[in-house]
């Protein structure tokens, strides 16, 4: 298993060289399973997008923003919008968020996942993580022809995007080998995560109780509140992550961070936690007011530039 991921970073290695010197400046779609979607009933409906919102996601994809060459260091971000786990604020926690990573050399991926709430989906609590799951390999795969390093893919998440982005975090696979589909052979665990006002758990005490409703239902069991209160599923294996929260926001608790922070540092995950007084919730990339939450995408890019660009 590990010697897939070590010959796949040494493809990345000698291909980004030459992979730079065609690399596209536009934007590119790509559907995340050009052939048989899993979790899907085979029903297909109609896709509802509106001011920057999309509901009811069909099928899947990424959209591949690429740094100009001369900026690139090799490094992505998959992104994951917020929405309660009922749409995707993919506008202004996706295709912003990824123009600006391309601003500090990054690639930046946005993630539009299949939802619970979807028409067509068989398996309310699995599907969005096998689509993130999914974007994580197709990075993976790719990493070569677009100037990535493969162990330079992060993964970020807004609200119930960061719920879905720390649930891969800490829980991943390093590849399926006995998969017939040559992406799915490859690890999809994020090299380090970026979290924005994230809901983390399912805890009674302080859920976010749309998302937990979405995701695994009004009445869920003890065993999935346990499973997707992804504060309890650290290990000595998720990858490094920031964090960034307001102690006024009414949403989202600011405990959800609090709480992850404090499990990765019990297990000895490096990790960067940043609480600011003002910015309630869903700001994106902050609201140009003044106050102090508009600090983050600075504080985030030096993270960044400490903890994947230099290393």
């Amino acid at each position: 298993m590990k010697l897939l991921v070590t010959i796949m970073m040494l493809i990345g290695f000698f291909g980004i060289i030459n992979a730079q010197k065609t690399m596209p400046t536009d934007s590119m779609t790509m559907k995340l399973w050009p052939d048989e979607i899993p979790f899907s009933n085979g029903i297909i409906g109609e896709e509802i997008v509106e001011n920057g919102r999309v509901r009811n996601i069909q099928d899947p994809t990424i959209t591949v923003y690429l740094p100009e060459k001369e900026k690139a260091i090799g490094a992505a971000v998959v992104i994951c919008p917020g929405g309660g786990y009922r749409l995707l604020a993919i506008q202004h926690e996706g295709h912003d968020v990824a123009k600006w990573l391309n601003e500090l050399g990054i690639a930046g991926v946005v993630l539009k996942n299949r939802l619970p709430t979807s028409d067509n989906i068989t398996d309310t609590s699995e599907v969005a993580m096998a689509d993130a799951h999914r974007a994580i390999r197709m990075v993976r795969y790719n990493s070569a022809e677009w100037g990535i390093m493969p162990d330079k893919i992060g993964i970020m998440g807004f609200s119930a995007g960061g719920h879905l982005a720390s649930t891969v975090g800490t829980h991943f696979d390093y590849g399926i080998v006995d998969s017939n589909d040559s992406i799915q052979k490859i690890t999809c665990r994020p090299d380090f995560m970026i979290l924005l006002y994230p809901v983390i758990s399912m805890s009674e005490e302080f859920m976010h109780s749309g998302s937990m409703k979405n995701l695994i239902g009004k009445n869920p069991s003890k065993e999935q509140m346990l499973r997707f209160s992804n504060e309890k599923q650290v290990t000595v294996e998720t990858p490094p992550t920031f964090l960034a929260h307001s102690s006024d926001d009414t949403g989202v608790p600011v405990a959800n961070s609090i709480r992850f922070y404090e499990a990765l540092h019990a297990k000895g995950v490096s990790a960067e936690l940043h609480i600011y007084n003002s910015g309630k919730h869903g700001y994106g990339l902050g609201r140009k007011d003044g106050t102090s939450h508009n600090m983050w995408p600075e504080n985030c890019a030096a993270w960044l530039q400490d903890m994947v660009i230099n290393k």
